[in-house]
């Protein structure tokens, strides 16, 4: 049987994985990204490295294996004279060992940077510019805008019943005399300038905000798809991390834990304005009665991690 029709197949098999690889639609500033948006907060980059640098290291792996996948098929193919079992190897302990440390050591080295960033994108301030209650329900989202906006240190946070179920130790973070505002969201929800479905979390450019994550009914996860970061809001177990948003615009966010029938209905949206835009927003929420807190959910039952409570 001739060879010749099944190279041609070959080569038409190459030629079109070229074609899927280069026409993806991604221009040359795409690329670099790896299929990452853009970052649009101070700490998105990082995120966006060990993206990158997880590939690099995947491609050099995949580079080397393939390698000598190609190097084996190429010379050591059957000869076309001589029809004999080449020569096999066992028990070759050098290559064994370098099989065994080789994938030691690449799970190592991918282990301690996802360690270090994860840290570093968990520290949380003790007391940042703003703090927003990003609350979870089937099937929208909640934003208790913990502010003081209307200027008097004699309103504050601890008479909210709302708030309960947010430990204490993270309120120390609070701002006094946060007496807040509200944003509650339904499916049916729009934003006014882009009409993309869901409630809109408005944010300042520049600004610190901690969000602090706590969940009604079951668990959810809140993901803005450029902050390049997600956290899942759990109930019973309160979350939080911080971001500082460097570029305005609308940004979309979706619930990212499969968390029931309407799941693919819980989007949202997030719009980055000035800080002064931005307090101007707290006000006209407060001229529309959307004063002081939405339940926040479930009550945390300790500090305690990965804990039950053992009822007899």
């Amino acid at each position: 049987m001739s060879r010749r029709p099944m190279r041609r197949k070959l080569h038409h098999a190459l030629l079109a994985g070229l074609v899927l690889a280069t026409a993806t639609g991604c221009t040359s500033k795409d690329f670099p990204r790896l299929g990452m948006p853009t970052p649009v907060t101070e700490e998105a980059p990082r995120i966006l490295s060990l993206w990158q640098g997880s590939w690099a290291a995947a491609l050099a792996t995949g580079v080397l294996v393939w390698g000598l996948i190609v190097w084996s098929v190429i010379f050591h193919r059957r000869s076309k004279t001589k029809v004999e079992v080449p020569p096999q190897t066992r028990y070759n302990m050098p290559i064994e060992a370098l099989y065994t440390v080789v994938p030691i050591i690449i799970v190592a080295v991918l282990f301690y940077f996802t360690a270090r960033d994860e840290a570093k994108l968990l520290e949380t301030s003790d007391k940042p510019d703003h703090v927003v209650n990003v609350v979870g329900y089937q099937w929208s989202w909640g934003f208790n805008y913990i502010e003081d906006v209307d200027g008097d240190p004699s309103t504050s946070h601890e008479k909210a019943t709302a708030l309960d179920a947010i430990p204490d130790r993270m309120k120390e973070a609070f701002p006094e005399g946060a007496e807040g505002v509200y944003t509650a969201g339904t499916p049916g929800d729009r934003n006014p300038q882009n009409d993309n479905p869901g409630p809109t979390l408005w944010l300042p450019k520049g600004e610190t905000v901690q969000f602090v994550l706590t969940s009604r009914d079951v668990i959810h996860s809140f993901w803005v798809v450029p902050f390049l970061m997600k956290q899942d809001v759990i109930p019973g177990h309160t979350n939080r991390f911080e971001v500082t948003p460097n570029k305005e615009g609308t940004f979309m966010g979706k619930c990212a834990e499969l968390c029931g029938v309407d799941h693919s209905r819980m989007l949202f949206n997030v719009k980055v304005v000035s800080p002064e835009r931005y307090q101007k927003h707290l006000e006209e929420l407060a001229k529309k009665g959307q004063t002081g807190y939405i339940p926040s959910g479930v009550p945390t039952t300790g500090d305690a991690r990965n804990a039950e409570t053992n009822n007899p």
